[in-house]
């Protein structure tokens, strides 16, 4: 009978049998008439151990040569190894090399300065690290979409390509588009989605967005990943609810399936286990006032800056809602508040520790007349937003949503110092290799 392939995070169920391995060495080490091989499947890392009395004297010393990042196929049997991280090791009895580079690796396990890094990021994403930040991002998606499909919630996939400008005209990308004119990439997909949920009535989408802000901080990327939400007939209550109830279950998802991955990034568990339950909540001139208090140089309906809300979050340790900022501070299409209508029905939520806001969401204008009003101040083309503009026009209804920055979502769950790491690809203000 024929071994099986087996991937390495499977090994544990075939202690004592045989199977075939098919990886990478990413390193090892030799000690007389045994090599130490590191290897990696993209399900793990695992130990395999090359004996020169079974490979033969000429295969072993081969295998002391091989560089770093040689693809091999390895037959071996599987044994218990309590000091492995997947409690396995691998004694090798035949090993076939598939392709072994002309050159060494250059990422090696020196210390390496973040530009070289990030000109090798193509090659960087094999290292540990990126490795299990990767496997995090995945389970932060794949609880998004399970959040959502388990809510009844149905997907939309909105346009990259939109003629209507969702933030601010000041940091979109703009291209010509045939002899239509000017479009722009887009800032968000939550128009789209407006127009969605007065049909399917609770949607969301997931998917890349841009923003042309020429900003070089740890928190800020040119090209990221949002994931929206908007529920007809949610109001600001009801949207807050779904917020907290998405980033509980994020958090529980990534502790029940990717906790080995955390643990390898050295992150405090404890920190993501206390976020649970309902989160602290505060208004904006709550807010300004504490910042106040603190010593902060801040007037009511300025902008919260990073050092803001970092102060903000540090008392808590779940992530800290803010609702109800000033309504010129904000975008023209959330809905004043009707007890005070300076300000508006919205909220931003900031991740403990430092991380800054994760979410940012609002109750949506519904009232036609409210919302031309919002684009007259805001000296926006009502000509633009005349497809928006009908949806006010036929059963307008109160609806609310949000929108969750994938991106820091990782960097705060896998305690990352600086945003470039959570993405395969990052985009940023002076780099678009590789």
């Amino acid at each position: 009978m024929s071994s099986s392939w087996v991937y390495i995070k499977d090994l544990k169920d075939y202690l004592d049998k045989k199977i075939i391995l098919k990886g990478w060495m990413w390193n090892k080490r030799s000690s007389g008439k045994i090599a130490f091989l590191q290897i990696r499947d993209g399900y793990g890392f695992v130990q395999v151990i090359a004996e020169k009395s079974v490979l033969g004297e000429d295969f072993f010393n081969e295998i002391k040569k091989l560089k770093n990042e040689s693809s091999l196929i390895i037959e071996g049997t599987v044994k218990k190894d309590d000091r492995s991280p997947v409690g396995v090791e691998i004694l090798a009895e035949k090993i076939e090399i598939i392709h072994e580079p002309n050159e060494d690796y250059p990422i090696s396990n020196k210390e390496h300065g973040i530009d070289f890094l990030m000109e090798n990021r193509h090659l960087w994403l094999r290292s540990r690290k990126q490795f299990h930040i990767l496997r995090v991002r995945n389970q932060i998606i794949k609880a998004i979409r399970e959040f959502y499909l388990e809510n009844d919630f149905t997907l939309i996939d909105t346009p990259i390509f939109t003629g209507s400008i969702g933030e601010s005209a000041g940091n979109t990308f703009e291209m010509e588009y045939f002899d239509y004119g000017k479009v722009y990439l887009a800032q968000t997909g939550q128009l789209y989605l407006e127009a969605a949920c007065q049909s399917l009535g609770k949607v969301f989408n997931l998917g890349p967005t841009f923003r042309a802000e020429k900003s070089k901080t740890r928190r800020h990327l040119i090209e990221f990943w949002m994931n929206e939400a908007e529920v007809a007939f949610y109001e600001h209550e009801d949207n807050i609810k779904l917020q907290n109830d998405l980033v509980n279950y994020i958090v529980k998802s990534v502790l029940e399936n990717v906790r080995d991955d955390l643990e390898a990034l050295e992150r405090d568990i404890s920190k993501l286990e206390a976020v649970n339950g309902e989160f602290p909540r505060i208004t904006y001139t709550e807010a300004v006032e504490v910042l106040q208090n603190q010593g902060y140089n801040i007037n009511w309906g300025d902008d919260l800056g990073a050092e803001h809300e970092t102060k903000l979050s540090s008392k808590y340790d779940k992530p800290l809602i803010i609702e109800k900022y000033p309504k010129h501070a904000k975008a023209f299409y959330m809905q004043p508040d009707p007890q005070n209508p300076e300000v508006v029905l919205c909220d931003d939520m900031l991740a403990p520790e430092g991380y800054g806001e994760i979410i940012g969401a609002s109750e949506r204008i519904w009232k036609e007349e409210v919302l031309l009003k919002r684009l007259e101040e805001e000296n926006l083309s009502k000509d633009d937003y005349q497809w928006y503009l009908d949806l006010r026009k036929f059963g307008s209804v109160p609806h609310s949503g949000f929108g969750l920055g994938i991106e820091r979502t990782v960097a705060w769950i896998c305690g990352l110092e600086h945003i470039r790491e959570t993405i395969p690809f990052p985009r940023t203000l002076y780099r678009v290799y590789p």
